[in-house]
């Protein structure tokens, strides 16, 4: 009996934030399913040239909002991504208004927070990065 890995799902409350938010990390939708009798849209995305689908985020959309939602989507961990510039990336998030809740000092690791509270790793690609500023001497802003 085999297991293939398929996605993780996270309940979003803005589609289109946090299909923004995710197209900022680089991330392309790969398909998209509308459920007219169930009421919901579910968006797959994942990073471009990783096509098996074995690192898709599920963005799951229910269209008469979502009561049940917490506010605090910490309760299944983080996703990671590897990415081939910490600092180009924690750059370019920041230009376009994402806090970078634990900066890659380390030249190798950060977090940030989805719109929706998702916690999401960033991973240097290979070797850290020599420490640079301003990520040296930034500080942690909120949790991740």
């Amino acid at each position: 009996m085999g297991i293939e890995y398929l996605h993780t799902m996270v309940r979003v409350a803005d589609l289109d934030k946090s299909i923004a938010f995710y197209e900022l990390l680089g991330l392309k939708e790969r398909r998209r399913h509308e459920s007219e009798n169930g009421r919901f849209t579910l968006v797959f995305m994942s990073p471009p040239d990783q096509t098996d689908g074995g690192a898709d985020v599920e963005l799951t959309y229910n269209w008469d909002g979502d009561e049940g939602l917490p506010s605090d989507s910490r309760h299944f961990g983080h996703l990671a991504y590897r990415v081939d510039n910490i600092y180009e990336l924690c750059q370019h998030l920041m230009d376009n208004g994402v806090t970078i809740n634990r900066p890659p000092r380390d030249g190798h690791m950060a977090f940030v927070r989805s719109p929706d509270n998702v916690s999401v790793e960033l991973l240097q690609r290979g070797d850290n990065l020599p420490p640079q500023e301003p990520w040296a001497s930034m500080g942690n802003t909120g949790h991740w």
